[in-house]
């Protein structure tokens, strides 16, 4: 049987009342972190940017979270990933390097919406594309962001498929369809290293329309590949090129062992590579009383891997030329956490990005190889200090905060939505989506949701 198979055979038969209930407590509370940063960044630029480009092929009756913005369901979908991952403090499976509800959110609100579903089969649709993309994500064993491919992307297509699908009401030929024609949508270039530009915003929502429209291809009667990942020109052949990777993990323990509670919410509005970096480092100030004034050298030693996106090229990592690049800067991230003892949104501001001490104590920081990182299981990080009295000081973070193995509380969920909403939303809107989405499943309308999600 095919994998595609496989997958579609469990996502079908799937109810309800075959979910643990502390499984779709998690996903509530991943969802709420999502939602809440999508109205953080309806107060950013790019949020505007790209609703004035969805605008342009016309309107629609889809809610847009955290915005008046109406539009059709794909498009909805396009507009909400590249809002819940726009900051990108959205929540990351570990194994997989899998930003997963940025893309299965939005493809579920909007096919829920569009179908007139309810939000029990929103909840359930959204909680299986995590499961998918997850997988896929693991299946990959690290190896998408080695050759150049953004794993939120590529996973989260299939995901989105299913996520879709399974709202649609797909049935088990249906979803081997919609994974099949997903295939060939699926792809998330990671060139915006290079620059800083914009692309990877886009990336989850992409996915997330890319998976309606192979969901509503698939319902119409379109055939996609049935061994879309395991073929000759599969998924993983084509996009990991030999590299070792396990196709067959994307089936495996589907709707048994559940990876949604393995989902890390952020605590640092970083790629998540770095957040250890930032824990090590702080903790060493605290403990130590340093000032910037008291580094002369800073090592870090990271996997190659992930080094390649948070180290890579040099010259834009000592000195970031926008707040995403930044995000993406080690060096900027550990300089700022020594300097100014903490990271949030304000570190990325146009005024921190020229703060001369962060930028002079960038370029005092050295990047190794780390032989002992647990990636891809975990985002290890390990520190040295140099003081200039001559003190080394080390610590490492093997598993980063957040981690399944070290997780976020639900109250520190709800606690990083509250700080979410509190630059955008007074707080009537606060407690009235808090109210939606933790009641999420509880018989109401989607569409019900989606304008209680949206704007006031």
């Amino acid at each position: 049987m095919s994998i595609a198979r496989q997958v579609a055979d469990v996502v079908a038969r799937t109810t309800w009342d075959d979910v643990p209930a502390p499984v779709l407590d998690r996903a509530r509370h991943l969802v709420l972190d999502a939602v809440g940063l999508a109205f953080a960044s309806s107060a950013h630029p790019f949020a505007d940017v790209a609703a004035d480009a969805l605008s342009t092929f016309g309107t629609g009756d889809v809610p847009v979270l955290g915005t008046k913005t109406r539009l059709p369901a794909r498009d909805a979908a396009v507009l909400n990933g590249v809002l819940v991952h726009g900051l990108d403090f959205d929540d990351t499976h570990i194994g997989a390097v899998t930003h997963v509800s940025a893309a299965a959110l939005p493809a579920a609100i909007s096919a829920a919406v569009a179908t007139d579903a309810s939000t029990k089969d929103l909840l359930l649709g959204y909680l299986l594309g995590v499961e998918v993309s997850a997988r896929v994500g693991l299946a990959g064993a690290g190896h998408f962001h080695d050759l150049g491919f953004h794993p939120t992307a590529v996973a989260g297509a299939f995901g989105s498929a299913v996520a879709a699908g399974k709202v649609m009401g797909l049935d088990a030929d249906q979803l081997v369809a919609a994974q099949g024609v997903v295939g060939s949508m699926a792809a998330g270039l990671l060139e915006f290293l290079e620059d800083g530009s914009w692309t990877k915003r886009l990336h989850p929502g992409w996915a997330a329309q890319s998976g309606i429209t192979a969901a509503t291809f698939a319902r119409a009667g379109w055939t996609g590949p049935e061994a879309v990942y395991e073929g000759r020109f599969g998924l993983f052949t084509t996009h990991l090129q030999g590299r070792d990777a396990h196709p067959e993990l994307v089936a495996d323990g589907l709707g048994e062992r559940w990876e949604t509670p393995e989902t890390a919410v952020k605590p640092y509005p970083v790629c998540h590579f770095a957040h250890a970096f930032a824990d090590a480092v702080l903790l060493l100030r605290a403990e130590h009383g340093l000032t910037a004034a008291d580094v002369a050298a800073v090592r870090c030693a990271i996997h190659p891997t992930p080094g390649k996106v948070v180290c890579e090229p040099a010259a834009a990592k000592w000195e970031p030329r926008d707040e995403y690049d930044a995000k993406f800067s080690l060096p900027y991230i550990v300089s700022t956490a020594l300097a100014r003892g903490r990271f949030t949104l304000a570190e990325l501001s146009d005024d921190a990005l020229r703060d001369p001490e962060v930028l002079a104590l960038a370029r005092k920081v050295e990047v190794v190889p780390d032989d002992e990182s647990a990636f891809p299981q975990a985002y290890s990080g390990w520190v040295q200090i140099t003081t200039t009295d001559g003190r080394v000081l080390t610590h490492r973070e093997q598993v980063n905060r957040g981690h399944a193995d070290r997780p976020l509380t639900d109250a520190d969920v709800v606690a990083k939505y509250r700080e979410s909403m509190a630059p955008v939303a007074d707080e009537a809107t606060t407690e009235r989506v808090l109210d939606a989405v933790l009641s999420l499943g509880d018989g109401g309308s989607a569409r019900d949701f989606a304008e209680a999600c949206a704007a006031g």
